[in-house]
């Protein structure tokens, strides 16, 4: 019996210097997708799924992501899914703390979901660095059979949202903080954890994913 997903979907990464572009791109096709991955901001009006990856700090990422602001905005209000991973995940999000306390002032992120990035408590750990479990807040695709699940994590800053509907899951470290947001129209949305880092949940949610964009 041939198991073998069917499912071909042009999912394009975003490539500005700062992600793990390789481990990303092999998650997507096992997850039943072909990638592309462009620095060409106007690819991605050909894309059925654009995902923005990262690692790093916020203001590095937002000054080398800005070739693609306005792509990325035009694609999330035309309502095509847009993925961030970690720091992808925060440049989703109005600005964040790590800016100011690098001396650069404020970064302006996408502030496609409004909200500031704060940086853990000095009363734990940072980064956070290893798994950590996900409890569900709310439904969202990206999410389906998901719950109770662990997903690898590597940050010191957390995604503080203005509106807890954009929640969709939190973790627990030191403080709840959001680590799956979506945006109202559920088109936009981020994990701060790395799902192709995440074994079989990670895995689970790039389909989820991949099965969104065909939708």
């Amino acid at each position: 019996m041939n198991t073998q997903r069917q499912t071909a979907n042009e999912i394009t990464v975003v490539d500005y210097g700062l992600g793990n572009l390789r481990s990303v791109t092999r998650g997507l096709e096992r997850a039943g997708a072909s990638v592309e991955i462009t620095d060409d901001p106007g690819a991605l009006s050909a894309a059925d799924g654009v995902v923005l990856p990262g690692v790093g700090a916020f203001g590095e990422g937002m000054d080398n992501a800005g070739p693609f602001r306005e792509a990325l905005v035009e694609e999330a209000e035309a309502g095509t899914p847009l993925f961030g991973i970690c720091l992808g995940m925060q440049m989703l999000l109005t600005t964040s703390e790590e800016a100011k306390r690098d001396g650069e002032g404020d970064a302006e992120g996408l502030d496609l979901i409004p909200g500031t990035n704060l940086r853990f408590p000095n009363s734990v750990k940072v980064p956070q660095m290893g798994w950590n479990q996900l409890s569900i807040e709310r439904d969202h695709p990206l999410i389906e059979g998901v719950d109770g699940e662990y997903a690898y994590f590597v940050h010191s800053y957390y995604a503080d949202p203005e509106d807890d509907d954009t929640v969709v899951a939190t973790t627990d470290y030191g403080v709840d903080f959001a680590s799956v947001v979506a945006n109202e129209t559920g088109n936009v949305f981020g994990t701060q954890f790395h799902p192709e880092k995440s074994g079989e949940t990670g895995l689970r949610i790039l389909r989820n994913f991949v099965d969104t964009c065909s939708e």
